[in-house]
């Protein structure tokens, strides 16, 4: 943006354009401001403000500005002005309105509420019956694995013991048999 341009935009602010006597150069000819200068916003009369010089230099301008109460004189009612309707106080059928409507909230935030717990009740019992059910499972299955090892255990041990009992006969045939030799070789002998 340009110098100019910000000049142009400055003077298009009524405020800035009555403040600053630096930009405006309108402005540096007067050495106070009047009531006619004054903007008039449509709020008040800009003679609640005054401007008074302090000094002038080349590099600009030094000046205080006073503010007093704003005056509305012959100044429309501000609620007209602005489009604003003056309050009203609300019959009782309008209390009785807002108060059931207040109520109606009311409850629809309590059934929420009270929906929104039940579901959290709902998924707490489905956690749970999850984890009883699992854990049957897992009982269940170690029940099974254990009772296999213990079939598989005893099977094995009735095979080392049929197994023990087959070498011992074949001991005790053995042992029978030498001792049939021996006698046929001691009555040979005699």
């Amino acid at each position: 943006m340009t110098l100019a341009a910000y000049r142009e935009k400055m003077r298009e602010l009524p405020l800035v354009s009555l403040f600053c006597s630096c930009i405006n150069p309108q402005t540096l000819d007067s050495a106070h401001y009047k009531a006619e200068d004054a903007v008039d916003l449509g709020l008040g009369s800009m003679r609640d403000v005054e401007v008074i010089p302090l000094s002038q230099r080349a590099s600009g301008q030094a000046f205080q500005v006073i503010l007093r109460p704003p005056s509305f004189d012959g100044v429309p009612e501000l609620h007209g002005a602005l489009g604003l309707t003056p309050r009203r106080d609300p019959s009782l059928e309008e209390i009785q309105r807002r108060l059931e409507a207040a109520e109606e909230r009311r409850k629809c935030q309590e059934a929420e509420l009270l929906k929104h717990l039940a579901e959290k009740r709902e998924h707490q019992r489905e956690v749970v019956q999850k984890a009883t059910e699992e854990n049957n499972n897992f009982i269940r299955h170690a029940k099974e694995r254990l009772q296999q090892r213990m079939e598989n255990n005893q099977e094995n041990r009735q095979n080392r013991l049929a197994a023990m009992l087959e070498r011992l006969q074949e001991k005790d045939k053995h042992a029978e048999e030498v001792r049939k030799n021996k006698e046929m070789k001691e009555e040979a002998c005699r």
